[in-house]
Order: C-alpha cells, then sequence, then structure tokens
C-alpha cells in the first residue's frame, strides 16, 4: 500500500510540474500572439490595411535587394479627392481610399510591398520584368478609374494617377531615387488617364517637398476604359 502511494505521490508530482510547464508555455504564447497583433497594428494602417511608410520601406528595400532590374516601383495619387470629401464626405472618402488599397492588393499580390504613404498617396514594389510592364501598369491604370460604390448605394467616379521607375532605367537600385523618379513621372502624368514610366530625365528633376519641378519629356500609356 505504501509503495502505491509512494508512485501516486511520483505521478502528482510529474503531472503537476507538467501542467505548469503547460500553463506557463500558454502564457507566454499568448502573450506573444498579443505583442504580435500589437506590432502588426503599428505596422498596417488601420484604413486601409496596407503597410506603414516605415514597414513598407523596409520590405521595398528587400524586394530592391533580392530583384532587383526586374522590380518595378509604382507611385498612385488619387485625382479630385479633395473634392470627393468636400462633396459626400469624409465617410466616402474613407470608402474610396479603402477601395483603392483594395485594388492596388489584388494587383500587385502578396508577395509585393504595398504602402500609404500618407493621404491620399500610396506606393507599390513588386516583381515585374520589362516585357509585362506596359501591359501590368495599363492594367492597373483600368481598375484604378473603376467606379466605387459606396455603403449607401451611390456611385462615385474615381482616377488616379500613376507613375512608375525601373532600376534599369534610372540606372540605380536605391529606393529614394526610384520613387522620386516616379513621383516625378506621376506628376507629368497628372489627370491623363494614364500610366507615365519614369526616364532618365525624370531622376534628375528637381523637386520642392517631393514634388517636381519642371516637365521632362514621358512614355505613356494605358488609357483607362
Amino acid at each position: 500500500m505504501d509503495s502505491v502511494l509512494r508512485v501516486q505521490g511520483r505521478i502528482d508530482s510529474r503531472t503537476l510540474l507538467i501542467t505548469t510547464a503547460a500553463l506557463s508555455l500558454t502564457g507566454w504564447t499568448v502573450h506573444a500572439l498579443a505583442l504580435h497583433r500589437k506590432l502588426a497594428a503599428t505596422r498596417k494602417d488601420p484604413l486601409t490595411g496596407l503597410l506603414r511608410r516605415d514597414a513598407y520601406t523596409a520590405r521595398a528595400r528587400r524586394l530592391l535587394a533580392r530583384h532587383g532590374d526586374d522590380t518595378t516601383v509604382v507611385m498612385v495619387d488619387a485625382d479630385k479627392f479633395k473634392e470627393i470629401n468636400d462633396s459626400l464626405g469624409h465617410a466616402a472618402g474613407d470608402t474610396v481610399l479603402a477601395s483603392i488599397a483594395a485594388r492596388l492588393t489584388a494587383w500587385a499580390g502578396p508577395r509585393a510591398a504595398i504602402g500609404r504613404l500618407g493621404g491620399d498617396e500610396f506606393a507599390v514594389i513588386l516583381e515585374l520584368t520589362a516585357d509585362r510592364r506596359v501591359q501590368r501598369l495599363a492594367q492597373l491604370v483600368r481598375m484604378l478609374h473603376t467606379p466605387v460604390t459606396l455603403d449607401d448605394g451611390r456611385t462615385v467616379a474615381v482616377a488616379a494617377s500613376v507613375g512608375a521607375a525601373t532600376p534599369d532605367v534610372i540606372g540605380a537600385r536605391d529606393l529614394t531615387r526610384l520613387q522620386r523618379a516616379a513621383d516625378a513621372a506621376l506628376y507629368d502624368g497628372k489627370h491623363s488617364g494614364r500610366a507615365v514610366l519614369a526616364t532618365a530625365v525624370h531622376a534628375k528633376t528637381p523637386s520642392i517637398n517631393g514634388r517636381r519641378a519642371g516637365r521632362p519629356g514621358t512614355a505613356m500609356w494605358g488609357r483607362a476604359a
């Protein structure tokens, strides 16, 4: 009887240790998940679900390092967004921004870096070879010019200006230079209904507060349907 009690005592102690360890592991797992959610929340824009600037920049640079000349940097700016906010309200503006984000995500795919840089300005970097640029950028323009349906059933005509830059044309794999060139190309074709691919001239265009001055020659395609 004493031997049975001793065995039972050892079993109970072992069970207690295992249970305690399991509870501790569970506690750390819950803690780790909570930290992960908090980190994800700080990395992503709450309205659109896209990466914030810092998180986007880090991922974009990794993609540039990995794919080099087969990457394309795309800048997107919603056209007449202030008019939508002023005439239809900020809720409508939020719906438009969320719709643009969803379309960028669908277009670029899960391996791309997609960020909301602020306001109605977005950036995308993805692997995109030279032979596919024309077709894919034209597709993006068509997607961004598709009307948005609001929660109350109203339909809003939307548009966005698109500029793109590639390392092989710009002659650099630096993200800042590529975004500056893409931004200059975007403003070259503002409200044109076409995507503009930056040339070497765009890379040398002076800018004020990140916005270009002057108007270099352009290459444009993809008139919105």
